[in-house]
């Protein structure tokens, strides 16, 4: 069994609880089974076990002999994962277990999502809830739900139900990062109708498609300038207007936090424009895999012949709804001026549908200064309300205001200066944590987050270093003796 390879490796208390984590799905707001894992394992282990109304897990754990009366420590980590695959990947979310293999230094899945994103900090907690060896102060572990699509799990914990004066958010991605800020953000849907006809006489029906894009974070990785397949299939379709495309679906990108790795469009073509259309397509492919030759070396644009609905949207409307996309704004708006690399406000132009009449553009705009976000998200609604679509914001969660000169902070960043012979990178960072929610009911916890390092969050080539997890457990152990 591939998984029998992880449960192998060192720190192997940690992995193992990895291992049986990975083996309950658990997508983002279809959390059931998984709070119920988390249950029964802090039941079993005798420990004071409480889930919440939303469905969070508090699990209370004295501290060991001689740290009894230390401040209590918070260590919090999400339940939930992003479920993503590779097109031609077979694997049911909602049913299997993620399927995992070990190359080299690296953890990673068969063809999805691993999970490391934020399973390994629910088994870091695990494994110190059943440890027996490791000196601790008393432990409050708050294992959270649907952090990736909402954060509902943080927006719903209620004050009083957690005692402890610190937390620790196992929810970075860097090891040698110490986040004490973050991003809030803001979820903009835009949804609108359009008039459909018949396909003129005389056209040939295609299939496009967009692949083999990185993806990735759309919070930690937004500035590494990848290529959105919803905005490389619009550009598309817009350059080909003079040859008459007539478009009856599109189907781009999927979750709004991960940059959009794929996008299926399927239209007709006057048939006596049709070599002309494909030849101005190998042309401006050329030039679109060339841009993006550096950070999307996989890229591929494909057009087959297919069979296409009968029904088309009329002219004016696509003419509209391609401008629109267009228009929208994608990736970094402005980098902070105050803190050094980084980015204060982005977009994410996450998801397109569009079918029968029907669009719907999905996107989820980032900031550490809301009334930025705010303004973002107020460009998007603008351009969207321009073609009669309805804008709805929702989803609107608050950003983790930085407080260098607390306590953790200057401990934590002594502790590793001594371990590792070098200066943390003490920082903000642009993903979504839930520090800042946490905070609104918990305002005089002193918070930072920390975590091995995780490359490809959020898509199917997420991996973390196994020496790195080796270098955070240290870390983290020492730190929790010295609390």
């Amino acid at each position: 069994m591939m998984n029998e390879a992880v449960r192998a490796l060192e720190p192997k208390a940690l992995w193992n609880h990895f291992a049986d984590l990975n083996a309950v799905p658990r997508p983002s707001k279809k959390e059931e089974r998984v709070i119920a894992f988390i249950k029964r394992f802090g039941e079993d282990l005798g420990l004071p076990t409480h889930v919440d109304h939303a469905g969070n897990v508090i699990i209370k754990k004295p501290g060991t002999k001689g740290k009894e009366k230390a401040t209590t420590v918070v260590l919090q980590s999400h339940l939930d994962m992003v479920h993503q695959k590779n097109n031609d990947t077979v694997f049911d979310f909602d049913s299997e277990g993620i399927r995992m293999k070990v190359e080299g230094d690296m953890v990673k899945a068969e063809g999805t999502t691993l999970g490391a994103d934020n399973g390994i900090g629910v088994a870091t907690i695990m494994a110190l809830l059943k440890s027996t060896d490791i000196p601790h102060p008393p432990l409050e572990a708050l294992f959270t739900i649907d952090e990736e699509t909402g954060m509902t799990g943080a927006f719903e914990l209620k004050g009083g139900l957690l005692d402890g004066k610190m937390l620790l958010n196992l929810d970075t991605e860097e090891d040698n990062e110490l986040t004490i800020g973050c991003a809030g953000g803001i979820d903009v849907t835009a949804k609108g109708t359009y008039a459909v006809e018949d396909a003129p006489h005389g056209t040939v029906g295609h299939k496009l498609v967009v692949k083999g894009l990185n993806g990735g974070h759309s919070g930690t990785e937004i500035h590494l300038g990848r290529g959105n397949a919803n905005k490389i299939m619009n550009r598309i379709l817009l350059s080909s207007e003079e040859f008459g495309p007539r478009i009856a679906s599109i189907e781009g990108g999927s979750l709004r936090n991960a940059i959009p790795r794929e996008s299926v469009a399927t239209f007709v073509v006057p048939a006596d424009r049709e070599a002309a259309f494909t030849n101005a397509l190998k042309a401006l492919q050329a030039s679109i895999t060339s841009e993006y030759s550096t950070t999307d070396p996989e890229l591929k644009i494909e057009l087959s012949k297919a069979d296409v609905s009968d029904k088309v949207m009329t002219t004016r409307d696509q003419s509209r709804f391609l401008r629109a996309v267009q228009a929208c704004p994608n990736g970094i708006h402005r980098m902070s001026p105050d803190v050094e690399d980084l980015v204060q406000t982005s977009n994410n132009l996450a998801r397109i549908e569009l079918k029968d009449g029907t669009f719907t553009a999905m996107c989820l705009t980032r900031s550490s200064v809301d009334s930025e976000k705010l303004d973002e998200a107020n460009s998007i609604k603008a351009v969207f309300e321009l073609i009669g679509a309805k804008v709805e914001f929702t989803g609107s969660y608050p950003g983790w205001t930085p407080r260098p000169g607390s306590a953790i902070v200057k401990l934590m960043s002594a502790i590793y200066r001594e371990r590792f012979k070098e200066e943390p990178h003490v920082l903000a960072c642009h993903a979504g944590l839930e520090c800042g929610i946490l905070g609104t009911n918990y305002p005089d916890m002193e918070m930072i987050s920390f975590g091995p390092t995780i490359r490809g969050a959020h898509s199917p080539d997420e991996h973390v270093y196994i020496s790195s997890v080796q270098k955070y457990w240290g870390f983290l152990l020492e730190t929790l003796e010295r609390l």
